[in-house]
Formats: C-alpha cells, structure tokens, sequence
C-alpha cells in the first residue's frame, strides 16, 4: 500500500494525461482535449475551483502565450498566402531547372516545402514528387516513404517550427541556443531517409536526364524572396537580438521577420485586403491558436495544483523524471501526430521536475530528449496528417505504409537515447 501511495502523483498525472490522448483519439479536438487535460488535472491535485479562473487568466495574460500566439498566427499566414496565391506551385517549378540527379529531384520539393512549417504540408509536395517520378517507375509505398520522410528532416532544428519555438519559449532559453543541440538530428534524418528509403529506388538511365525547364536565377529568386526573408531573417534576427540585446525577448525577430515575409509576398502577388482577410480568419489558424492557448492553460494549472512538486518527492523524482522526457513526449506524439502537442503537453512537466530536483544544468540534454521521442512518435503516428494525405494521394495502404515506418524511427529513438548520454557525459 506505501508503495501505490508513493506512486499516486504519477498515476493521478497519467490519468490525466490519458484523458488528453483519449480526446485527441476521439477527435474531440487537440485543443479541448488539453483543456480537459487541465481541468481534470486540477481535480486531481485537489486544487480549488475558484482558482482556476486565476490560473486562466494567468495564462492568458501571459508574455510568452501572446508571443506564441503571434508568430504561429504569422507562420499561418505566410503558409497560407503563398498557397493561395500559386507561388509556391510557380517556385517549385522555377527550381526543377536546377536539379539534375533523378534523386535529388525526389527528395528535394518534399524538404524544399518542409523549410516552410504547414499542417498538412506533404499533401503540397506529393504531386511534385508525383511529377518527377513519373518516368521512374517507383512503386507508390515507395513515393508515400519519399514525401513523408522528407518532407520531416528539419522539424527538430528549424527555427520556424513551432513545436521548437514553444520548447525555447517554455524553457525560457534562447531559440538558437536549443538549435546548437538538437541540429545533428537533420543530418541523421537525411542518413535514415537515404538508408531506408532513398537507397531502394531503382532509377531507370532515362530518369537521369535533366530537366527541360529553362533556367532563370532571378525569377527564381525573386518567386523565394518572402521564403529567404522569413528563413535568413528569423535566424539572423533572433541570433543578433541574443549577442547585442540580450535583454530583449529573442521573439520579436523571429515576428519581425515574418511579418517582412508576408508584406513581400502580398506586395509580389498585389494581393486585396480581403484576399488577406480570408487567410487571417481562416477557421485552421483559430484552431491553431486555440490549441497555444490551451497549452499554457494546461502548463498554469500544473503550476497552480502542485504537481510538480508531488511528483519531484516521488522516488526522488527520478522515476516522473524519466517518464515525462520519454515515454509522454512519445505517446502525445503517437496519438496526436503533433509536436506541439507532445511538446506543450509533457515539458511543462519535465521543466518543472529539473527545477524542484535543483538540475537545471541538465535542462538542454532533458530538452533534446524530449525533442527525440516525441518526434520518434509524430513521425510514426498513424493519425499524423501529413501521412494520412500521403498515403490517399497515392493510393496506399495505410498499413502497409506505417510498418515501413517502424524501422526509421526505432533508429532514431536509439540515436536519441545515445545523444542525451553523450549530452549528460
């Protein structure tokens, strides 16, 4: 009986969690499943009710909420202007002129594409990959692996992923700090890709010709011009803000710098302000910016209940410590397919358990395993949205898809495990 009472704290905050991935399950909503996560949360930890319009209030008046809220709103979007407008379609076609190895060709609109965060963005890059492929005679398993896989290099070390901001933002560390760690997962993620998928394309000799498409650098670079400006920018903006203004949130670069995006691409495309309006009400972008909301809800109500403090007492806080940077981070991401998910779901939680078991020192190797698993599960979830549209756009088998999976990101996991204990060491 000692030894259930001493585990109550985690099995209170399982329970809680496993209402959350149930409610993503049922597809109640990412965003109301976290809500419900919180309030049942809160139940749990006996805190009163008459709290919890504070702790929502907290929530929402707090700098690194609005922050969020603003940068994925304009990651939105950009995203979205580009789409509507064909100049993604027109910049993609501007580039194939450049790409004369068949492979490169396959691989390179899914990763070109993956620079810019969109949900659901595979579904842009499957018929470019479609296109070029064509004289190739690849099985479509073959071109689902293709545009999944590389469509998701970048998501653990691009500054423009949200899912890697809100892990910055809820560490309060420097974004380009957290990239330092966890860049070499974009170099494995191309070695995977090319060993699992890549490798086994047969490419017949007549796909090795190059491309028709007449060459025009200028064109070329004036179709990426908002890419070149929200990408550089955001970098060399929130690197600048870090060395010379260290006492200025490293957000406002990465705002900056989208906002100069987005005013290119509307000036290049003569876009109406109700063409704009479309995009900025769109019922997507609210979701989206309900889910951040809903995060930090979520992360105030921990706060407020004292779950971390709880949790840090048990086993001396190894045990939560454990769960919490692995085994949550993967099964949010199994279930909802998201990285903000499993990110805003489970690091509230690690964060605090370092902080109560006075190891803060240890919070970039915690972060970049965290980051590992998580993302080990989205890129394996069967729900991810970007596979599912993969998968209908060329007529897959989902099963048959997924278990081709299952190798890749079992290897990543391991390489994930391996690096924490190199980062600890």
């Amino acid at each position: 009986m000692d030894a259930v009472a001493s585990l109550m704290p985690l099995i209170k905050i399982l329970a809680a969690f496993t209402a959350m991935l149930v409610g993503i399950r049922l597809r109640i909503g990412l965003g109301a499943s976290i809500l419900a996560g919180a309030a049942l949360t809160g139940l749990f930890f006996n805190l009163p009710i008459g709290q919890w319009p504070g702790a929502v209030t907290s929530a929402l008046a707090n700098e690194k909420t609005l922050f969020l809220s603003a940068i994925v709103g304009l990651i939105m979007m950009l995203s979205g202007t580009l789409a509507e407008t064909g100049q993604s379609k027109r910049l993609m076609e501007a580039l194939t002129a450049y790409l004369r190895s068949p492979r490169l060709r396959l691989i390179f609109f899914p990763a070109l594409i993956g620079l810019l965060p969109m949900p659901g963005g595979a579904i842009f890059s499957a018929p470019m990959v479609d296109e070029v492929s064509r004289d190739m005679d690849l099985d479509n398993a073959d071109k689902v692996m293709l545009n999944y896989w590389f469509r998701h290099v970048w998501e653990l070390a691009w500054p423009l992923y949200p899912g890697l901001i809100l892990s910055a933002s809820l560490a309060d560390i420097p974004l380009h700090r957290l990239i330092a760690y966890t860049f070499p997962a974009i170099p494995i993620m191309f070695l995977l890709g090319w060993f699992f998928v890549l490798r086994r394309v047969k490419i017949s000799a007549s796909a090795s010709s190059p491309t028709n498409t007449q060459r025009n650098l200028g064109r070329t670079l004036s179709l990426g011009l908002p890419l070149i400006v929200a990408i550089c920018g955001a970098v060399i903006l929130e690197i600048g803000i870090g060395i010379f203004m260290p006492g200025v949130a490293f957000e406002w670069g990465v705002l900056a710098a989208l906002s100069a995006a987005i005013t290119c691409a509307v000036l290049q495309n003569r876009m109406s302000a109700s063409d704009l309006g479309k995009i900025l009400f769109s019922k997507h972008l609210g979701q989206m910016l309900f889910v951040i909301v809903a995060i930090f809800i979520f992360k105030e109500f921990m706060q407020a209940s004292g779950v971390v403090t709880e949790l840090a007492r048990m086993a001396g806080g190894n045990v939560a410590l454990i769960a919490s940077a692995v085994l949550l981070p993967f099964l949010v991401g199994l279930i909802s397919g998201i990285n903000v998910a499993f990110v805003g779901a489970t690091f509230p939680l690690m964060l605090g358990l370092l902080a109560q078991m006075n190891m803060m020192d240890q919070v970039i190797p915690y972060l970049v395993l965290g980051q590992f698993a998580g993302f080990a599960g989205v890129m394996v979830s069967p729900i991810h949205i970007c596979f599912l549209l993969t998968c209908q756009h060329f007529k897959v088998d989902i099963g048959r898809a997924w278990r081709r999976l299952a190798v890749p990101c079992f290897f990543l996991t391991i390489f994930g495990l391996s690096y924490f204990a190199l980062l600890r060491g």
